[in-house]
Parts: C-alpha cells; structure tokens; sequence
C-alpha cells in the first residue's frame, strides 16, 4: 500500500512538473508573440492588443489587435518550445528574412523590452 502511495505521490509531482513547464513555454510563446506586434504594423502606429492566445495550429499564438478601428491578428508559429519559426498576419506570412530580422534585430531589442501593449 505505502508503494502505491509513494508511487502515486511520483507520478503526481511528475505531472504536475509537465504542467508547470507547459504553461511555462506557453507564457514565453504570448509574450513573444505580443510582443512582436509592434513590428508588424506602420512606424507610428498604435496597437491596442485585444485578446492572445492559443492558435488554431499546434504550437501557435494568436494576437487580435486593432489599428485605429480596424482588427488584425498576427499568428506566430513555434517550435516544440518556444522558438520562433513564422509569422502570418491578416495581411499577409513574413519571409524568411524578415523572420530572421524580426528575431535577430527587435525582439532582443530595447523596443521590444518597452511595456508590453495590454488589453483594455
């Protein structure tokens, strides 16, 4: 009986250590997401972020955001963890390069950095 518990109390802490490592990476994927909004539309522009959360596809995001009054979404696809492979908006899917420079040179930036956009 103590086995059982014991073994129980294992596998218990073991899946519970999943979940947190999940929402984790979850955390990390919107906040990525969010924050590669900004560099997605006009210099200038304001975004109000409306809603993020799990996209359609496995291992996706979605951001609805509005620009003056008109709605957008950005869809940032992910890896198993939480590196950045794509981004597609209403508009149009950024290209290879313009993945590499949106990785490369703004998310790691200060701008980047800036207070995150919340919803209201």
């Amino acid at each position: 009986m103590r086995r059982r518990l014991l073994a129980a109390g294992v596998l218990l802490g073991f899946l519970g250590g999943l979940v947190a490592c999940e929402s984790a990476v979850q955390r990390q994927r919107l906040d990525t997401c969010r924050r590669a909004v900004p560099a997605l539309v006009p210099d200038e522009t304001a975004v109000r972020i409306l809603r993020a959360g799990t996209g359609s596809a496995p291992d996706s995001v979605r951001v609805d955001y509005v620009l003056g009054n008109q709605p957008h979404f950005a869809l940032c696809r992910f890896n198993a963890g939480a590196v950045l492979e794509g981004v597609s908006t209403d508009r149009k899917a950024l290209s290879e390069s313009s993945l590499y420079l949106l990785k490369r040179y703004y998310l790691d930036s200060p701008d980047a950095q800036e207070p995150k956009p919340k919803a209201p």
